[in-house]
């Protein structure tokens, strides 16, 4: 992995979150609010999309060496509030991302997850992993988002590719 390729994967996973949440904005409170079922990681389309820009505030706070605090759906009163504070964390994701050197990507994180184990891994893995995270928590955005009626738009990594060389708009 290079830094080229963290950053755009960084910049593909920021897309494809505007994306959903362009799609999220269109909706009323209450569908974003509603409950959708146990089948999903978080039975809400807001508490899901939480969720992931959570992990981008926990894995930057992580790699920075700092205790990440992580806020949840509930900690926002409506969708506005909640894709302002993810826009944020984006920008911060992108402001690390260009702080990095390729050493760095070796560097070994140390870490605890919620129930307090310590782990340690190389820094280029946890990222691939965050921007899977999305990835995973995307579909289960998209399949939310066709349930509440809204269809939900293509985010694959080839459509990003093809959309930022002009081939599709």
């Amino acid at each position: 992995m290079t830094l080229d390729d963290v950053r755009t994967l960084f910049d593909y996973d920021r897309w494809a979150n505007q994306k959903l949440r362009d799609a999220a904005a269109k909706l009323s409170p209450d569908a974003i609010d509603r409950e959708l079922g146990s089948q999903f990681s978080f039975p809400t389309l807001k508490g899901t999309m939480a969720h992931i820009m959570g992990g981008q505030i926990v894995w930057v706070a992580r790699w920075r060496g700092e205790t990440p605090s992580v806020p949840a759906a509930k900690d926002f009163p409506d969708f506005s509030a909640l894709r302002e504070r993810w826009e944020r964390a984006e920008t911060d994701l992108a402001a690390f991302a260009a702080e990095l050197s390729e050493a760095d990507l070796s560097r070994t994180i140390h870490y605890k997850n919620p129930q307090g184990q310590a782990f340690a891994l190389p820094l280029a893995p946890l990222i691939r992993h965050l921007v899977n995270h999305g990835t995973h928590h995307r579909s289960e955005v998209a399949t939310m988002l066709t349930m509440l009626g809204a269809p939900p738009p293509p985010t694959d990594l080839t459509v990003y590719h093809l959309v930022r060389t002009g081939q599709i708009s």
